[in-house]
């Protein structure tokens, strides 16, 4: 996708093309302890080093994107300089980096385990070994402090140690030796193309059922392999810009020729379709001092600093707007320092001006990993007459949308749907073998609807 917003590049023309200027692990300048000390002593927000697995309240591993505590900022998995792109990897290209920021002022102890994940994201039954050259527990040795920031911070990185099979796979954080006390997990997967894909075209007409889906039609050739039942043992699964709240699993096909070896999806139902939903709403954060689009006004008579946005309206009844978005996704940067150490973390409120809604209203984004809960459900501000919603975000330029949970409403009720949007999806087809008897990963391919040129 371009990354030009508008008139706005989220570029840095001082990296060679990447995103900011990414952090480098090295040791810190003598400089920087010394403003770390003063900001520690002064205007720092401390947060106390927590916990919250216990007996009487013990983590559960969710084979999932989360965060499982709250002082676990800003994850992000991406290819190493590319945070846009999606957390795939070709099988031999180990370029996946996990970075997450600990709201706290001591360095923690922090190891990483892999596990390998069937098609529908359960447990397989492999063994460590069937898919790792070593042993399954990986230090995290790279950190460093944030230099003089309102909430003092701990920034980690870590690359994923490469695997032997393509699949699904989640990290697993975890601190000390404890694998129970879980902080993170967060899914990935390795691919080898094994088969063949083909693209078709719409095949729906003008209706009001194409007016608001988009249809994805294509052909499987696995003329390479020998699959002896591929109704069974081959799972399609297919996934609407990166997020995880918006998948079709196990997708079976319209069409089987066993003897060309060759599996066909058409769907014609809308059921089968993908709503085109609508282009992110986004705002610019990349700057406190000089705050960009989006942005309504800065409070800084606290710290860390109030941000409120600019007032939102439901784009319901809307016509199709063109503009280019992230689909969804965040780059964190900092344009009042050029050194990332020095990002802050502040308070955003987003504001929903609109009548109330049967149903539960939440903002979302690949920020908090799509997930809907208590963390971004918006309350209702009656005097005011419009959904409100807090949460606490590091510098940087994010995409964003409201969500409907409701039974009378859908869930892009507050922003629409258009055929025209432009989306990215990802067609992930598996493969059950004989050996290992797992499913494995054997075709990644990408399809661009209405893409920016």
């Amino acid at each position: 996708m371009n990354p030009i917003i508008g008139r706005f590049s989220i570029f840095d023309t001082a990296s060679n093309g990447k995103v900011g200027n990414d952090y480098n692990f090295k040791a810190m300048r003598y400089t920087h302890l010394i403003m770390l000390c003063i900001a520690l002593a002064t205007s720092c927000t401390p947060i106390v080093q927590s916990s919250t697995n216990s007996e009487s309240n013990p983590k559960v591993l969710r084979l999932t994107d989360f965060a499982y505590e709250p002082e676990i900022k800003t994850v992000e998995l991406s290819p190493e300089g590319f945070p846009l792109l999606p957390a795939v990897t070709r099988l031999g290209v180990w370029n996946l980096v996990l970075r997450f920021d600990d709201l706290r002022s001591d360095r923690d102890t922090y190891y990483a385990r892999i596990i390998h994940c069937n098609y529908d994201w359960t447990k397989s039954d492999l063994q460590d070994l069937d898919y790792l050259t070593t042993y399954n527990e990986f230090p995290i040795n790279n950190s460093e402090f944030s230099v003089d920031t309102h909430i003092p911070y701990v920034h980690y990185g870590f690359l994923l140690p490469p695997v032997k099979l393509p699949g699904n796979y989640v990290v697993m954080i975890y601190r000390g030796s404890d694998k129970e006390d879980i902080v993170i997990t967060r899914r990935f997967m390795v691919y080898e193309n094994l088969v063949a894909f083909n693209p078709e075209g719409n095949m729906v007409g003008s209706s009001t059922i194409a007016a608001i889906n988009q249809q994805l039609n294509f052909t499987v050739s696995y003329k390479n392999l020998t699959i002896l039942n591929p109704l069974i043992d081959v799972h399609v699964n297919i996934r609407q810009n990166q997020r995880w709240d918006n998948i079709a699993t196990d997708v079976r096909p319209s069409i089987t020729r066993e003897i060309e070896k060759e599996l066909t999806y058409r769907f014609f139902d809308e059921a089968d379709m993908f709503r085109g939903g609508n282009e992110f709403r986004f705002f610019d954060l990349r700057s406190l001092n000089n705050p960009g689009q989006n942005v309504g006004y800065v409070a800084k008579s606290s710290k860390p600093y109030e941000v409120y946005l600019a007032k939102d309206k439901s784009r319901t009844g809307q016509a199709y707007g063109q503009y280019n978005d992230m689909n969804g996704g965040f780059v964190i940067d900092n344009y009042d320092y050029r050194d990332l150490a020095f990002t802050n973390y502040a308070n955003v409120t987003f504001n929903l001006s609109t009548p109330r809604v049967s149903g539960d209203v939440y903002v979302n984004g690949a920020f908090n990993y799509w997930n809907l809960n208590e963390a971004n459900k918006m309350e209702y501000d009656s005097s005011q007459g419009m959904y409100k919603g807090r949460l606490l975000l590091k510098q940087g330029w994010y995409d964003y949308q409201y969500l409907v949970k409701s039974s009378t409403l859908p869930p892009y009720y507050f922003e629409g749907s258009h055929f025209e949007t432009e989306n990215k999806y990802e067609i992930l087809i598996y493969n059950r073998p004989f050996q290992p008897r797992a499913d494995i990963l054997i075709g990644y391919f990408v399809v661009e609807k209405n893409p920016r040129r």
